[in-house]
């Protein structure tokens, strides 16, 4: 069948990607990818979930394969679907079946966002089976000792209506995310932007105190992203109060009061 190995290299990390460790996160995904047991990443935007999974992937030597989930994923998307080429039907396989094929590490990020019924087809890859049904075309793919099924998700963010499922829950070990202390967020945005430590230090700083506006009128708080995104504006000669602005304040929200007292932090700060 067409799709069944990687034509590339593509989906390999070569380079190790940057990332700093804030508590065992390494060694329970390390023992959890040993026991073939799935992990779950529990946290808020930004927090680092997306670069952990590429620092694991490099240090396990595994491709990586990513779905961004969407109100408009179906099963097919991750399982595969049959497709008319050139007069012949030919069967592609998605990138959940890909990934089991392969012995990958498959990464569902924010998958609540996917529909209710498109979780359930993870559900017997994630238990003991370790079995991808392809009810299409009437096979069962067992996943080799290499494959490893993540998932990743905000529950502060989510309502009930997107809450994960206790069903799929509870076959996943899971591993909580947080903002870095301001110490190691500040070693962070310097070494990913090359900005001054002074500088990284007051983006920090700006970023607390929008994280203490999480429900006082902000969904969210600045992430670490946000503040990468504003330290690479400051390095490329815009000033610090419209990259705060630029970057983050606009990023966080829309309402006019709120976009005025934010603005008034990064100023205070500036």
């Amino acid at each position: 069948m067409p799709g069944h190995t990687l034509k590339t290299e593509e989906y390999f990390i070569t380079k190790e990607p940057y990332f700093q460790p804030v508590g065992e996160e390494v060694q329970v995904f390390e023992a959890a990818y040993r026991q073939q047991l799935p992990v779950l990443l529990k946290g808020p935007t930004g927090c680092g979930k997306t670069r952990f999974m590429e620092y694991m992937a490099w240090r396990l030597k595994r491709p990586l394969i990513t779905v961004s989930c969407h109100d408009d994923l179906t099963a097919s998307d991750l399982v595969g679907r049959f497709l008319i080429k050139g007069g012949e039907t030919l069967w592609v396989d998605g990138p959940l079946t890909r990934a089991v094929r392969n012995g990958a590490i498959c990464y569902l990020d924010e998958i609540v966002e996917a529909r209710k019924d498109t979780t359930v087809v993870i559900h017997p890859l994630a238990d003991d089976r370790r079995v991808l049904p392809m009810d299409k075309l009437g096979e069962l793919v067992e996943a080799p000792p290499e494959f490893c099924l993540a998932l990743s998700y905000n529950p502060g963010y989510q309502s009930v209506l997107k809450d994960l499922k206790q069903s799929t829950r509870q076959r996943f070990i899971a591993l909580e995310f947080a903002y870095p202390v301001p110490e190691l967020e500040v070693t962070i945005v310097v070494q990913e932007t090359g900005v001054a430590p002074e500088q990284a230090a007051h983006l920090v700083k700006f970023a607390n105190m929008t994280r203490n506006l999480k429900g006082n009128g902000l969904d969210e708080g600045a992430s670490t992203r946000l503040l990468v995104h504003a330290a690479k504006l400051i390095r490329g000669g815009i000033s610090p109060v419209t990259a705060c602005h630029t970057a983050i304040t606009q990023a966080l929200t829309d309402d006019a009061e709120m976009l005025t007292a934010v603005n008034e932090l990064s100023s205070s700060l500036f």
